[in-house]
């Protein structure tokens, strides 16, 4: 009898492990961006990728460890994509401008918005975690976002040494505020101008963003 030579699955794994995470972890991102954590249900999201529900736990355990992986995922991205554009505003100028950093940090988000699907949806379910105020929704964003937000309230330091540190992260909290605000389209631009505005393309919100969020930062201190 011929000796067996290759390495046998283990019984019930599934193969290409890889594709179907990305496959659940993509429908799942789109679920609860549209019905929330508390709305969103394990069953529609294998239905939706076209999994057995229990290939859900299999990877990832509970409804609650499946949300935190697709926040981790595109998150990271985020958070990752920050930190490389503000190492090149680091490295442009000995002190850089208000505004290149705060290009910097809103950049990757409309980016992402604008990619795709997805990438609209995460920035949709990144909006329902920042209305949160459990500590599991406070965890998954210091956890994720912490780190590079500290970088950028560094900068804007260097940047305007003469306002206080604790001030700019205030004023960094107000910056995160109204970006997520308008990003998801709830400025009601076209109500306040009486239709005379019509909502604003991705590049045009962004560069008055910008110069409205940097004018906010350099405001006097009282």
């Amino acid at each position: 009898m011929r000796k067996e030579t290759h390495q046998r699955r283990r019984p019930g794994r599934p193969s290409h492990d890889g594709d179907l995470k990305e496959t659940i972890l993509d429908h799942a991102e789109i679920v609860f961006a549209e019905r929330g954590y508390s709305g969103a249900k394990t069953r529609e999201i294998a239905a939706n990728a076209g999994v057995n529900q229990g290939l859900i736990r299999y990877y990832f355990g509970d409804k609650e460890s499946l949300f935190d992986e697709v926040f981790r995922r595109r998150g990271g991205i985020l958070s990752g994509t920050r930190h490389v554009l503000l190492d090149k505003v680091l490295e442009e100028a000995e002190r850089p401008a208000v505004e290149a950093i705060v290009k910097a940090y809103l950049q990757p988000q409309w980016d992402m918005k604008y990619s795709n699907e997805n990438g609209a949806s995460f920035v949709r379910l990144q909006a329902r975690l920042h209305a949160e105020q459990e500590e599991h929704a406070l965890r998954l964003r210091r956890e994720v976002y912490d780190a590079s937000v500290r970088r950028y309230i560094d900068a804007l330091q260097t940047a305007m040494p003469g306002i206080p540190r604790d001030l700019l992260s205030v004023r960094m909290a107000f910056l995160v505020g109204t970006y997520m605000f308008m990003l998801n389209d709830l400025g009601r631009i076209g109500d306040l101008t009486e239709g005379k505005v019509s909502p604003l393309g991705k590049e045009a919100m962004l560069e008055n963003l910008v110069a409205f969020l940097s004018a906010g930062l350099r405001a006097p201190v009282s």
